[in-house]
């Protein structure tokens, strides 16, 4: 029988979501991002008053699983297209959600892995999690995740870590501001469940308008990001570089890239 790609997790006042592929670093296939979107889009409906999100094994997320990519050469445009909505979906679901979000950040988490991890309310780090934008580095271009980045850290700030696709270590993601708090390895679920518990002592009606309040003051800005951001991640995908870039991932080669 197949593992699910997430477990959930109710607690008390608060619901769990594990990404469940350790043994691919918790890397994202398509049914993944659709489990998670479910979970995330019907979380405020059982009651829980928080949600926290974790990765499985020794990482949080590694981003898009390219494994999991069919061959470029026989995806149309309207695949491609759809499979970047889903993408600005599943991001959308967490961003506008209604009940506080944490992320224990366990690992690395890179590109839309790095995106999950610091879209969240609140993000906790362990000493040696690491955080990444680096697509450009295999011919992708971090679309959707560059509009939440820029509203956390700025336009210079995400200019330089989408441009140079560089990892930074847990304390430079918390001097950005990608992270609220850096936590003892084996402190950080206690730590995130301790947070969740406080939050759900608020006033559950206060805190969902106070998260609508925050929501609709980007909201007009950040549906035409959204608009650009499918662009141009289908655009991405009709090029060279992306084919050469997946395949030179895959074949664990330097990439060859276009000179123009």
């Amino acid at each position: 029988m197949s593992r699910s790609p997430i477990l959930i997790e109710e607690e008390d006042v608060f619901r769990r979501i594990t990404l469940n592929r350790p043994e691919r670093r918790n890397a994202m296939t398509p049914e993944m991002q659709m489990e998670l979107i479910a979970a995330l889009e019907d979380a405020p409906a059982t009651g829980c008053r928080a949600l926290v999100l974790t990765g499985a094994g020794d990482a949080f997320c590694s981003g898009l699983d390219l494994t999991a990519l069919p061959p470029a050469s026989s995806k149309s445009a309207l695949e491609a297209r759809a499979e970047a909505e889903r993408v600005a979906r599943m991001f959308l679901a967490l961003h506008e959600l209604e009940v506080p979000s944490i992320a224990a950040v366990n690992g690395p988490a890179v590109g839309g892995g790095a995106g999950l991890a610091t879209v969240c309310d609140f993000t906790l780090a362990a000493p040696d999690a690491k955080f990444g934008f680096p697509e450009t580095r295999i011919g992708f271009v971090p679309a959707v995740v560059s509009a939440f980045l820029t509203l956390q850290i700025g336009e210079k700030r995400s200019r330089d870590l989408l441009l140079t696709g560089r990892i930074v270590d847990a304390e430079e993601a918390m001097q950005l501001g990608l992270v609220n708090e850096i936590v003892p390895h084996q402190d950080l679920q206690r730590r995130a469940q301790t947070l969740a518990e406080s939050l759900a002592h608020n006033s559950p009606q206060a805190t969902r308008i106070t998260r609508r309040l925050l929501v609709s003051q980007w909201k007009a800005w950040l549906d035409a990001a959204m608009v650009a951001a499918i662009d141009a991640s289908v655009e991405a995908r009709e090029t060279a570089d992306f084919r050469e870039g997946v395949a030179a991932f895959l074949e664990k080669r330097k990439p060859v890239w276009t000179k123009g």
